[in-house]
């Protein structure tokens, strides 16, 4: 049962949010990792909803659970902001961050698998220097996946095989370039001076480049992940979340927070280890699953 259904409980047969059921509901929401502020600024959202429109089921009621849950993501909506993936430039340059062991070069991967599918050319750019296993496995996914990749193996500058990505990329007639990097947040001064160092001389090619920075976020950690976007956002502009391992629903409370606190908005979702285990996020068909 997903955490909205508990919510509906809660709130079955009342015309408004009493002290000791929003206590209930703060317990609920918070458990499910969507975080105190956004937990409030949710209840603040269905108290109002509730005592202006009353309901006399319990289907009404979930409606009203959804649909303010639906609007709160789409706050932050992607494609109401314009984007979608048939509207992307060429070539369209991403560059891909997050904390090592998040899932980050296998969302790569899956990109670049799902955008090969969508019949775009698509090319890697292996700037994750510091571990020689990074770039390999960079290599094994643009196999997997069919696509060219760019390295100069373990060591070399990121910020120059960054350029150089951006560069090959554009001779070659790439429509997508991802470029993946490192993300050793336990030495976190130097990493993020590197990020920002690929994302300055990546602009040096075109000062439109890179056109988004999307963050990768391992949905179960929970709080952690809120935590670590904000280390992020204080050196890259980041424009957008992959959120991996949500296999499940039993803490999906954290797309909800994490949409919310970080103003972000949630770019694909990753359910599984498959090329194919990687869509879109649809904020309706979410929060349906979660009901």
């Amino acid at each position: 049962m997903g955490f909205f259904s508990s919510i509906g409980k809660s709130l079955l047969g009342k015309s408004k949010v009493d002290p000791e059921t929003l206590d209930e509901l703060e317990e609920i929401l918070v458990r499910s990792d969507v975080g105190v502020k956004t937990t409030l600024a949710y209840i603040d959202r269905l108290e109002a909803r509730v005592a202006k429109e009353k309901y006399k089921s319990e289907e009404q009621l979930q409606r009203m659970i959804r649909e303010e849950a639906v609007s709160l993501l789409k706050m932050n909506d992607p494609v109401a902001q314009g984007w979608t993936e048939s509207s992307i430039p060429s070539p369209y340059v991403v560059l891909i961050v997050g904390v090592n062991g998040v899932g980050k070069t296998t969302s790569i991967g899956k990109l670049a698998h799902r955008y090969k599918h969508l019949g775009k050319k698509v090319m890697l750019g292996a700037a994750d220097t510091f571990r020689a296993a990074a770039v390999d496995q960079l290599n094994i996914w643009a196999e997997r996946a069919g696509v060219p990749i760019v390295q100069q193996g373990q060591h070399a500058d990121p910020a120059a095989v960054a350029f150089d990505t951006v560069e090959s990329g554009i001779a070659k007639e790439m429509d997508v370039i991802l470029v993946d990097t490192a993300g050793r947040l336990h030495n976190k001064g130097s990493l993020m001076e590197e990020l920002a160092k690929i994302k300055r001389v990546m602009g040096k090619v075109s000062e439109e480049y890179p056109h988004d920075v999307w963050l990768v976020l391992d949905a179960s950690t929970g709080q952690n992940a809120i935590n670590q976007a904000k280390a992020f956002q204080e050196v890259v502009d980041v424009s957008g979340l992959i959120l991996t391992k949500l296999d499940g629903t039993a803490k999906g409370g954290i797309v909800l927070g994490i949409s919310h606190e970080l103003q972000l908005p949630v770019r694909y979702i990753g359910t599984g280890e498959g090329l194919d285990d990687l869509a879109p996020f649809d904020a309706e068909a979410f929060i349906s699953k979660m009901m």
